[in-house]
């Protein structure tokens, strides 16, 4: 059974020390954590529930925790992340996914601006739409966003892929749309099949970099 742990009027020190106490253990369910900014930062293991909405900076620089949450997320969710999984049920605000060397990220709603910006090896799927600048000087792994995306998708990429199901306001600096492969379908199909997301591969664009010297004529 996990342990619940409800953090109503409790500061984000004692709150993380109360977290960190069981999560060796067994699960942890965190309830009202929405005050919270930067809960279950830099976990190394175990698994996290949180119930309901969650602050700014959830699970930053996770390294290997499995986090979710059941409501909403605040900004910045997963930033630096190295390792894990962090799964969002909701939406997520501004710059979700931010600088991640690894890990998974998903989030089953609607991402703000600057989703997976300088991502360096992480997975992050979006379910929804996501907003302007998304994965701007995004540098390896893959952003998959099942809806629409704003401005500037891509902006400046550098490395790593996009594939998107929906369509985009515009394309930014050094972007490229070119043809699904096998490979593609097959890597989409795995995804959706592992995180129970309903969408068909064959309707995706992949969007990759223009240029590998973006900055350099």
């Amino acid at each position: 059974m996990p342990v619940v742990l409800d953090a109503r009027g409790l500061d984000l020190r004692t709150a993380s020390r109360e977290l960190k106490a069981h999560l060796n253990e067994q699960p942890v369910v965190v309830r009202n954590v929405g005050h919270l900014h930067g809960f279950a930062a830099g976990l190394k293991a175990g698994q996290v529930a949180i119930e309901g909405d969650s602050g700014d900076y959830l699970g930053v620089l996770n390294n290997g925790a499995a986090i979710r949450v059941t409501g909403d997320a605040g900004q910045y969710v997963a930033d630096n992340m190295t390792r894990g999984d962090v799964v969002i049920e909701g939406n997520a605000a501004y710059g979700a996914a931010q600088y991640c060397c690894g890990g998974t990220v998903i989030i089953k709603g609607s991402a703000g601006d600057f989703v997976a910006t300088m991502n360096k090896g992480a997975t992050v799927i979006i379910t929804g739409n996501v907003g302007d600048e998304a994965a701007t000087y995004m540098l390896a792994g893959d952003l998959i966003i099942v809806g629409d995306a704003g401005h500037n998708l891509g902006n400046y990429l550098i490395r790593g892929s996009i594939y998107i199901g929906g369509r985009w306001a515009s394309l930014g600096h050094n972007c490229r749309v070119e043809p699904l492969t096998s490979e593609d379908m097959d890597k989409l199909r795995s995804y959706f099949g592992t995180y129970g997301i309903v969408a068909d591969p064959a309707a995706f664009k992949k969007v990759v970099p223009l240029s590998a010297k973006p900055f350099y004529k």
